[in-house]
């Protein structure tokens, strides 16, 4: 009997360890097929663990104690100096009388020299190895950075990437264990919910303000065709300086990047407004791994139905029909109407047509046109959503495969003047009057690169790309990065040669 029990505990024991072989080798080649994952923003922005969270309960906090989140916010806030050095500017001068009968005709230019420019805003570390995210009107044009912490620290500052579109930007500072701030869900916020503005207003440093959330998913128009704005909306204050601060919830998490203050006098007049985390996160992740923002389009025109009275008032076709006519038709009160589908944009690959009104995004509802840039602000190209939308009354759910501004699903990358493969240098004096020309930029060496493909040569002088005037190697280099992000990625260069021959070119700046 004994004999019978060891052998089926031995047989027992041999199963045991055959099956944990198994599903060690079974759980081994399982990961060697994973797919490659991409990085996710904790891994690329790691964070500092030396932080205590507020203890906070929305029901039994009476009153909410901020205290703690204000000691956490306050080390992780950075103050930043944006320096422009002064610069010699040419002025065209307007044409006079005389220069009509003993000129050119076009007036005299004259060289000046700018001022020296200091701005002042602030930043907030999200990494503990010197990654900060700021406003990119905050280092916009800036020469030199210096960032100050609240301890007095000082660091000089680079510019890792900016994105105008959503006015955020990432710089670097050399450092290790720095203070960060835990980040928060934006989505999470409740309107009510209580929150603070970190910063440095009028450079009174390390200030902080109270209010709650006013609103959500806000558009103000400030930043123009093409910006993406979603904004947080608070009453507490925010003033110049506070720019690049950060929003904080009352458990101490960063929540927004504060950026905008609406205001008839220039100061604080009641509300200011915050990028929130989830666009962020997603900007400066792409900033640290592309250079430049992955930006996916849904590739539809229109407008929000019932946000406003300014909205319900707003014409959408020649007949004059008002956005409220038109909810009233199509049986809505509430999404975002689609005037137009861009032809080579994602939603002309899907089924979304004019007329239809979209009323959410992967489970998420669509109330304005902001809650629908903010959805989309948070995916890449290539990425796959679900997009709701009501058409004749009725529900129906389309899948859309993001497209970039390109009509593609490629990454973009940032593209800086290297590619061009040549050099350049405003147009001499001399030659300028020998050639009778005004400005100009010359081609002063051509090697491998998308100039050299294009055959343009050495001395070809560029006077128009992309019907801009080129006065300054600057220009150009605006020029050719606006046309990387655009649709045909070509730069069409006019120009003349030194033996006055005319010169055309088209550059392609397609990259593999």
């Amino acid at each position: 009997m004994k004999q019978t029990t060891k052998n089926i505990l031995g047989i027992g024991a041999v199963v045991l360890l055959s099956s944990g072989v198994a599903g060690l080798t079974t759980y081994k080649l399982m990961q060697a097929n994973q797919p490659t994952q991409r990085s996710s923003f904790y891994e690329m922005f790691p964070q500092n663990p030396n932080v205590k969270l507020a203890a906070f309960n929305a029901i039994d906090a009476q009153p909410v104690d901020l205290t703690q989140a204000a000691e956490n916010s306050l080390h992780a806030v950075v103050h930043i100096r944006s320096t422009q050095e002064s610069k010699t500017k040419t002025i065209q001068q307007a044409p006079d009388f005389f220069d009509f009968f003993f000129g050119d005709g076009r007036g005299q230019q004259r060289q000046v020299q700018t001022q020296p420019r200091v701005g002042f805003g602030s930043g907030v570390i999200i990494s503990k190895d010197g990654y900060i995210v700021t406003n990119n009107h905050v280092i916009e044009d800036a020469d030199e950075i210096v960032v100050k912490l609240n301890d007095n620290r000082e660091f000089k500052g680079r510019v890792i990437g900016t994105d105008p579109s959503t006015d955020l930007a990432l710089v670097k500072v050399e450092g290790d264990d720095l203070p960060t701030i835990p980040i928060g869900d934006s989505e999470a916020l409740k309107v009510g919910e209580w929150v603070l503005a970190v910063g440095n207003p009028f450079n009174l440093n390390s200030t902080v303000t109270a209010g709650i959330v006013s609103a959500k998913a806000r558009t103000l128009g400030v930043y123009g065709v093409g910006g993406v704005e979603s904004f947080i909306q608070t009453d507490a204050a925010i003033n110049q300086g506070n720019s690049g601060g950060a929003l904080v919830n009352a458990k101490g998490e960063l929540v927004g990047i504060n950026a905008v203050l609406s205001s008839p006098t220039g100061a604080y007049a009641g509300y200011g407004f915050a990028i929130p985390t989830s666009v962020m996160t997603k900007v400066v992740s792409d900033l640290k791994e592309y250079g430049t923002v992955q930006r996916a389009l849904l590739g539809i025109r229109g407008g929000s139905i019932g946000s406003s009275l300014m909205d319900d008032m707003a014409v959408v076709d020649e007949e004059g029909t008002t956005m409220a006519d038109k909810a009233k038709e199509l049986g809505v009160v509430d999404g975002v109407l689609v005037t137009g589908v861009e032809d080579e944009g994602s939603a002309a690959g899907a089924d979304i047509k004019v007329d239809d009104v979209i009323v959410g995004l992967d489970g998420k509802k669509v109330k304005t046109m902001a809650d629908l840039q903010e959805a989309i602000a948070m995916h890449r190209p290539g990425d796959k959503v679900k997009v709701k939308l009501i058409r004749d009354k009725k529900e129906k759910t389309v899948e859309v495969v993001l497209k970039n501004a390109q009509g593609t699903t490629k990454i973009v990358k940032e593209a800086g003047m290297e590619i061009l493969g040549a050099a350049f240098k405003e147009l001499p004096d001399d030659l300028k009057k020998q050639l009778n020309l005004g400005y100009g930029l010359q081609v002063t060496g051509v090697s491998s690169g998308k100039m050299q493909d294009a055959g343009i040569r050495k001395g070809f002088i560029i006077l128009r790309a992309n019907d801009q005037p080129m006065r300054k190697v600057s220009d150009l280099e605006d020029v050719m990065k606006a046309a990387v992000k655009s649709p045909n990625q070509v730069l069409f260069l006019t120009g003349v040669f030194p033996s006055g021959k005319r010169g055309y070119f088209a550059v392609d700046l397609t990259q593999e």
